[in-house]
């Protein structure tokens, strides 16, 4: 019930006592409510009853619901709420009643159960007491206490019981109580049920009122709809009429129109086929001049081929001259002695040499055409850019490619022919190299800087250049003026000009020779001065000197010596050359060894006949030489915000190394005018390399006009910093150890923060270092002006050389205001696409007071890419203007824009400027943007599926990978039918420059070949074309599932799924299909087929069958089985972490007690007297733990456990108790032959196709087990039991899901060995349930069943296999009978049997003894036979004979019971113990094995004499039963000596002695008496004598007896031989009867009267 329901008035409740209190609403509580209420508002309906209330908003007001009842009042809908509300209310009563009454019949169910569980207890208990009082009796006190034990379990159970009935009688009690005050309830409100009635009677009438009235204007508003519907199809067929007649018209019309059509159509087609009759005319005769050639081309190729094959048969004919040349020439150089091999190589060799010669001369002439030819194009191509050099605007000439700048220059000095221009260009760019490279080593290092400058520049120069020629030609000057200018620089200072020195002395008056006036000396030198600049001591250096006569005559020159502060140093060599002419020239070398580190002047001399001359010699060592491009640097004016830097270029000239340092203060003191030298220099900062900083004259010019722009190349203090290299003192001293290019700083001292530097103009971050030889460093100066107005800055540079002054420089600068700017000077376009249109937005803002024109510039190079709308356009004052920036990139920008964008960063940099009107500084800003591209690729471009079968599909992956930086959709679209694409369906979206799989799945439909191609489309719309082949093929098999899904299977549990494989059959008369699969759908020949499943090893599935053969037309049913099953190595997997989690648990137990060890030893003090003890067991007990740990250290090897052991089994259950769910997927190969083995030879493997291969997709879900096996393994085994014998055992499963699961069992072979011997029952979550299995085998084989623990979620497979064994127990006795022989009275004698088990079970036995059978006749009745038989006949025996008169047994065997193992033997112990004497002890021994097979079934018999002495044998005198009671004991008479030893004597003994008469012959009686002495272990004496007294009396009656006396030892018989002869005279049928006495004599002396009677029988054997 809902909410509102429960807080009614009318709602039921129950109170705290579980009582129930209803209240419904009656007439007397609607009374108590206010009327107006009633009628303004009524209440609010529930929202189960809202139904009603629209039912009642239905209403059309004709008053369908307002029938008047018996008040005559109108019924409303809240009186309707009302008593569907009673009626709820009514029913949750009627309802709560039947709950009450089913609780007190449940209650009662109880109580009676209850009284059947105590009357069974109460008669257990009394049958309880009735055993133990028996068992008392029986004096069993084990019996006893086991009954005891028994009855107090029985006494608890039932005193529980007796108080379960008490509870459940109180609650009985209470319950029928509560259905009472619900009666009474149910009573009270009797009427208010029947009005409740009455009124659901009234409103059913309502209801049937209503639905009347609903159906008659349903049915007034179907008429209505019948009539607008056939006014609508009447209409309809007007206007069908109607288009009738206008169609008619229309085909009328299109007739007329044909006829003209086809009138003009026919004029068209004569003009066509005139048109095609020229056309073919033409190619008629197109098609004969073709055939002429064609036919001239053949003579043609036959000549060609005769002329060849002429050819080649004189080759031959010359190679076969050849070699019979060289075998010649070989032997006739052998017969010379000479090697012929070496000398026909050499001779090879040299044809090969001029062979190479005369190609390198073809090539030479054909390149000097190509030189030729490109030398009038190149002259062509400088006079067009000439030209047109003036109309291109000049670029902006920055520092940004200076390479470029570079190229250009060399590129027009070799394109230039005057020898001047090249000399004047040649100078400055090997400066410009110069100041590239390291210039600080010695003038010997400068030829190799040379060769390597000129190297460069060859390599930097276009291909096409043709600077130095491989010949001597046009160019001829500028090549000697290039060598000339190369040795020039060799011998001369690469980075300084010095102007020429005069000789030194007074010029002499001009001489005339051949009437021509002759100024200066008669020969020059080249060079003028000899210059050894930078030298260092111990080095040698050399220069070559060229002497040229200018004179206007024939002359010679002497050398005369050297200057004499330098003959130690200087040495001339020198050979002269003789009479020179007019501008000949000879070699002068000049060598200097420097011995001191000082300048040196000086001049070699020499003498000619025109007059002596001197060539001077100038020796410098090495200074520093310091200059700064500019001493002063005006800024100009510039814009507030912006930041300007020039740059300053110190380059030392001299070849000594200096510290630099910036001083900003305007004040210069001698103390401070140099840098000190530090003791060791901290290399913080390393410049670039001065190639990198030195440019050229007119970069350098250009770069004082630029100041828009701040050098990139220019290193600021992060970067100085990452370049940290520690550079020692050594390097200090020693200017060459230094790295090149890399100027040293000291980053550690502060950055001097004066006053001066506070302004707008600063100075860079390189303030000190080290400047190298010959090495340029830039330093900058920053403008930044805030404020408008001028700024100003001094300093000065100063040095450590105290030889270098300070250089002062000047700063100056004015800040203005700009009146127009741009918003965002940096406009980022973010990565943008090729091909692909981005705009964004120029804002414009002007703080002029007038109206400004502004004109948008974007560089030629982006003229293409990017687009300024409008180009030009008006900035009204004080406000701003908007301009629209498109960039369409287009796949040429990395050609067209090679200065603005990097290929290999994708990265764009365009600078744009607005020129403003009247403003001579145009306003920059810059777009960025990372352009890339849009393409997708695929990692091949065809896909080759294969051959694929028409019940399966083939899968094959291709990698897509994403080229752009931007995300790109992408979607594969019109997809065949036969073709899948996955992920996703071929949709996805692709990361920048991932790559992903596509699985393209082919399903061939057909068997055809299939080459078709998929369309990948991108997110902009481009398409990617994958080429696709197939080739579909159709299996002679076919499956009728390919594709097999079981459902979710529990770990233990097996589902099992059957298919059909289907040989198709066709008709006969069809040809045989090859191996390989064909094009065309055509079905396979009729054959046999072999087939073969594959199942992955180690898995979950079996397929049966897994192979065979089936015939056309044939299909075979197999059957799929999923077994879910946990993997061996996950369960030794988790065995050994079950290990290392007990082995924690262990470490931290030993550790609690290690710590409250400790503590308790604080704690308690130890007492001096127990001290030693106690010390002993902590000692103890650390041993142990530390055994227990070093045991649990100890972790097995996963393969050291085995399956069935403790551990093992306790893994796998943590495993199934935790196991969620596993899901695997196997694709099964299914093999089909081409047909049976061939005839000749069956054995054969037949041919298989891997075409015909069918594959059967498995898709496999396991989950939790809800019944798991606790007690062990699913496989119950017993193991091997006797035939006969019964093994129980026992498997506990337990519940391990969430619900209760009800138990069933499957049905056992009723006739079979194994058996359940407790019932199933349902079993809620967490609980178990043991199985009592029992095995009973009944024959030797073996036994296995499937037991089924079933219910709805789980059949839990249990396999029981036993195997019955049929016992083979021999016993070392044969049987039949086992004679103790005689015993003295209350001593013993026991014999050994030995069973030997020969099975391979255990057996258990028992030894049963007639004697104690319970099954036995009592009270003797096993006698009667007896008695009433002869009891003379000696073979006549009772089973059981005398019993001793102690109740205990004569005969006892142990043991009685065991089990004998397989190959054992077990000894059988069998007691003879007789209490009083007698000759009749016998019993019967029988060995039972468990299945109550009999092993042996024996007699025991035995006599007991109360002497050691006895004699037996004779006839039996009485019967042998003897009574248990000892005879009776009378007073008789004292007997004296005599009568003593009569009454001894009295012992009779009869010898019935039988003599044959047979053919007419009498045969003698013999018998045989046996006197014994038993062997005791008494002290009395050990042996006895007898002797017979008897006399002639025997002889006479023909009776002998042999021996008459004798001795016997204990332990030993004598037999004594009765013999009887008839005597003479003997009558038939007489009886010869004496008595003779023997004497036995050993502890006591006996005399035995021996009755000898015999006679003669015609029937005695």
């Amino acid at each position: 019930m809902d909410q509102e329901h429960r807080g009614s008035p009318s709602a039921v409740v129950s109170d705290s006592c579980g009582l129930l209190g209803v209240h419904l609403s009656t007439d007397e509580d609607s009374e108590d409510k206010d009327p107006t209420q009633e009628t303004d508002e009524e209440p609010a309906l529930p929202h189960d009853l809202e139904w009603l209330e629209e039912l009642y908003k239905e209403d059309d007001g004709e008053g369908d619901l307002e029938v008047a009842v018996d008040n005559g009042k109108k019924r409303s809908y809240s009186e309707t709420s009302r008593m569907f509300k009673l009626r709820r209310n009514l029913d949750q009563l009627d309802s709560f009643y039947r709950q009450k009454e089913h609780d007190m019949l449940k209650a009662r169910d109880e109580l009676n159960l209850c009284h059947q569980n105590i009357e069974q207890l109460i008669e257990k208990r009394d049958d309880l007491e009735k055993e133990i009082e028996r068992q008392k009796a029986a004096d069993d006190s084990v019996a006893v206490f086991r009954l005891r034990t028994q009855h107090r379990h029985l006494c608890q159970k039932l005193q529980r019981e007796e108080e379960l009935e008490g509870h459940i009688t109180t609650e009985l009690k209470q319950r029928e109580l509560e259905l009472s005050e619900v009666e009474v309830e149910i009573g009270k409100f009797s009427s208010l049920r029947q009005e409740v009635e009455e009124e659901e009677r009234v409103f059913q009438v309502l209801k049937a009122q209503k639905a009347a009235t609903r159906l008659q204007q349903e049915k007034g508003t179907s008429l209505k709809l019948q009539l607008k519907m056939q006014h609508l199809k009447d209409k309809q067929a007007a206007m069908m009429k109607k288009e009738e007649s206008e169609h008619q018209r229309k085909i009328a019309e299109g007739r007329a129109n044909r006829k003209i059509a086809a009138k003009y159509l026919k004029e068209t087609i004569k003009r066509m086929q005139q048109k095609e009759a020229e056309k073919e005319q033409q190619n008629r005769e197109l098609l004969e001049k073709r055939m002429k050639a064609v036919k001239s081309l053949k003579s043609n190729i036959a000549a060609t081929q005769e002329s060849l094959r002429v050819q080649q048969t004189r080759a031959k004919v010359n190679a076969q001259k050849k070699e019979q040349q060289q075998i010649q020439l070989r032997e006739s150089l052998q017969a010379q002695g000479i090697n012929s091999i070496k000398h026909m190589y050499q001779q090879k060799q040299l044809e090969k040499l001029k062979q190479q010669q005369a190609e390198f001369e073809e090539r030479q002439k054909s390149k000097r055409v190509a030189i030729v030819a490109k030398i009038l194009q190149e002259e062509q191509l400088v006079k067009s850019r000439k030209r047109h050099q003036v109309l291109l605007p000049k670029p902006p000439i920055t520092d940004k490619f200076p390479s470029l700048e570079r190229a250009k220059e060399k590129l027009q000095y070799y394109l230039d022919l005057s020898p001047t221009s090249a000399t004047e260009k040649r100078t400055p760019t090997l400066r410009e190299f110069s100041d590239y490279s390291d210039s600080s080593s010695a003038s010997s290092d400068t030829e190799d800087l040379e060769e390597s400058i000129l190297q460069e520049v060859d390599q930097q120069s276009l291909p096409d250049s043709l600077a130095e020629p491989e010949f001597s030609g046009l160019w001829e000057k500028n090549y000697k003026k290039l060598l000339t200018e190369k040795n020039t620089l060799m011998q001369t200072d690469v980075n300084q000009e010095e102007p020429a020195i005069p000789s030194g002395k007074p010029d002499k008056p001009a001489k005339k020779v051949h009437g021509k006036e002759l100024k200066g000396p008669p020969f020059i030198s080249k060079p003028d001065i000899i210059k050894f600049k930078d030298f260092e001591v111990g080095k040698i250096y050399k220069k070559k000197i060229i002497l040229t006569n200018i004179s206007y005559m024939t002359n010679h020159c002497k050398f005369l010596g050297v200057s004499a502060q330098l003959k130690d140093f200087i040495s001339i060599n020198f050979e002269p050359p003789g009479s020179l002419s007019a501008g000949m020239s000879c070699d002068v070398q000049a060598v200097f060894q420097p011995m001191i580190n000082e300048d040196l002047e000086g001049e070699v001399q020499f003498s000619s006949p025109v007059g002596p001359f001197s060539v001077p010699i100038r020796c410098t060592i090495k200074k520093c030489d310091l200059e700064v491009d500019s001493q002063f640097i005006d800024f100009g004016s510039h814009v507030v915000g912006q930041t300007i830097s020039r740059t300053i270029t110190l380059t030392n000239k001299g070849a000594l190394a200096t510290l630099f340092s910036l001083d900003t203060s305007t004040d210069l003191s001698p103390e401070t005018s140099h840098v000190h030298i530090p003791s060791q220099i901290s290399a913080n900062t390393c410049q670039e390399a001065s190639s990198q900083n030195t440019v050229s004259d007119n970069q350098k010019s250009s770069a004082s006009i630029n100041t828009g722009e701040i050098q990139p190349e220019q290193l600021n203090l992060s970067e100085a910093l990452q370049q940290e290299q520690p550079v020692s003192e050594a390097s200090v001293a020693d200017p060459e150890a230094i790295p090149d290019g890399c100027v040293v700083t000291n980053v550690e001292t502060q950055v001097d923060e004066s006053s001066s530097d506070s302004n707008d103009i600063s100075l860079g971050n390189v303030r000190e270092g080290e400047i190298g030889p010959f090495q340029s460093i830039r330093l900058e100066v920053f403008f930044t002006p805030t404020i408008p107005g001028e700024a100003k800055l001094d300093f000065y540079i100063k040095f450590s050389n105290l030889s270098s002054k300070p250089i002062p420089i000047k700063v100056r600068g004015v800040a203005v205001s700009i009146p127009v700017w741009v918003v965002q000077p940096n406009i980022d376009l973010k990565i943008c696409m090729f091909d692909h249109l981005y705009q964004d937005s120029i804002m414009v803002q002007s703080r002029a007071s007038t109206a400004l024109r502004l004109t948008f510039e974007v560089c030629p190079e982006m003229r293409k890419h990017m687009e300024i709308l409008p180009k030009t356009g008006f900035i009204q004052a004080q406000s701003s203007f908007n301009a629209q920036l498109k960039f369409l990139p287009r796949r040429s920008l990395s050609k067209d824009a090679k200065k603005f964008f990097d290929s290999d960063t994708r990265v764009l940099e365009v600078p744009v400027a607005v020129q403003v009107a009247g403003q001579v500084q145009p306003v920059h800003f810059t777009v960025h943007a990372v352009v890339t591209t849009s393409d997708l690729q695929f990692d091949r471009t065809d896909v080759d599926f294969g051959y694929c079968s028409l019940y399966q599909s083939v899968k094959s992956t291709v990698r897509l990978t994403n080229l752009s930086l931007l995300p790109q959709d992408f979607g594969f679209v019109s997809v065949p039918e036969f073709i899948e694409v996955q992920p996703n369906d071929g949709f996805g979206t692709l990361l920048p420059h991932e790559t992903l799989e596509i699985d393209l799945i082919f399903s061939a439909n057909k068997a055809k070949e299939y080459s078709f191609q998929l369309s990948c489309k991108s997110g902009i719309n481009r398409d990617f074309l994958l080429s696709c082949r197939a080739m579909g093929v159709r299996p002679p098999l076919e499956l009728s599932h390919s594709l097999v899904q079981f459902g979710a299977t529990a770990v233990g549990d097996h589902s099992t799924a059957t298919l059909y494989l289907i040989n198709q059959h066709i008709d006969q008369n069809q040809s045989k299909q090859s191996v390989h699969p064909v094009v065309k759908d055509t079905m396979n020949p009729v054959a046999p087929r072999l087939f073969s499943f594959i199942p992955p090893e180690d898995s979950d599935i079996s397929i049966a069958p897994v192979a065979g053969r089936l015939l056309p037309g044939e299909r075979c049913v197999v059957q799929v089985m999923f077994r879910p099953r946990l993997l061996e190595q996950e369960i030794k997997e988790e065995a050994l972490r079950l290990l290392h989690r007990a082995k924690l648990l262990c470490e931290k137990e030993l550790e609690r007690n290690t710590g409250t060890e400790q503590e308790t030893k604080k704690e308690i003090p130890v007492e001096p007297s127990k001290g030693k003890k106690a010390s002993v067991h902590p000692k103890c007990g650390k041993v142990s733990d530390d055994t227990q740990t070093d045991k649990l250290s100890e972790s097995p090897n996963p393969a050291d456990i085995q399956p069935g052991s403790d551990l093992y089994e306790e893994a796998k259950a943590s495993l199934l108790y935790s196991f969620t769910q596993r899901y695997r997927e196997y694709i099964i190969p299914c093999f089909i032959s081409d047909g049976d083995p061939p005839e000749e030879d069956r054995q054969a493997q037949p041919s298989w196709s891997p075409f015909n291969t069918l594959h059967l997709k498995l898709q496999c879900l396991a989950v939790q087990p809800p019944l798991v096996v606790t007690s062990g393994h699913n496989i119950i085994d017993f193991h091997q039991v006797a035939v006969g014998e019964k093994v129980i055992k026992r498997s506990t499963v337990q519940n391990n899901s969430k619900e209760t699961l009800d138990l069933r069992s499957s049905v056992l072979d009723i006739n079979g060995p194994f058996s359940l011997l407790n019932a199933l029952r349902c079993i809620r979550p967490g609980e178990k349930h043991t199985l009592v299995l029992a095995f009973s085998p009944t024959q030797e084989k073996k036994y296995c069943e499937i037991l089924e623990v079933r219910n709805k979620k789980i059949n839990l497979e249990m396999t029981l296999c036993g195997e019955g064994v049929v016992p083979a127990v021999t016993l070392s006795h044969p049987g039949g009978l086992l004679d103790f022989g005689y015993v003295l009275e209350n001593e013993s004698t026991s014999q050994v049997l030995k069973l030997h088990n020969s099975s391979v079970v255990s057996v258990g036995f028992k030894v049963l003894l007639a004697s104690l059978s319970p099954s036995r006749p009592q009270d003797g009745a096993d006698m009667v036979a007896l008695l009433l038989g002869s009891y003379t006949d000696s073979q006549n025996q009772p089973i059981v004979g005398t019993q001793n008169y102690s109740g205990l047994s004569v005969f006892s065997v142990v043991p009685i019971e065991g089990s004998i193992a397989p190959g054992q033997s077990q000894d059988i112990t069998v007691t003879f113990q007789p209490d009083h004497p007698s000759v009749n002890y016998s019993d019967k021994l029988t060995i039972e094995l468990m299945n109550k097979n009999k092993v042996c079934v024996m007699d025991l018999k035995g006599a007991a004499s109360s002497h050691n002495m006895y004699l037996y044998g004779g006839d039996m005198l009485t019967v042998p039963i003897e009574s248990l009671l000892p005879p009776l004991i009378t007073s008789q008479p004292q007997l004296t000596a005599e009568s003593e030893i009569m009454e001894r004597s009295s012992i009779p003994v009869l010898v019935t002695l039988r003599a044959s008469y047979s053919g007419g012959a009498i045969r003698p009686a013999v018998r045989e008496l046996h006197v014994g002495c038993i062997r005791t272990t008494q002290a009395s004496k050990k042996s006895g004598d007898f002797c017979w007294d008897c006399g002639a009396s025997l002889q006479q009656l023909g009776f002998s007896v042999e021996p008459i006396k004798g001795s016997v030892e204990a332990g030993e018989k004598c037999t004594i031989t009765i013999t009887w002869t008839p005597q003479i005279g003997y009558k038939p049928y007489e009886v010869v009867q004496t008595c003779v006495p023997l004497t036995l004599k050993g502890d006591e002396m006996n005399v035995y009267r021996v009755t000898l009677m015999a006679l003669v029988s015609t029937t005695a054997d």
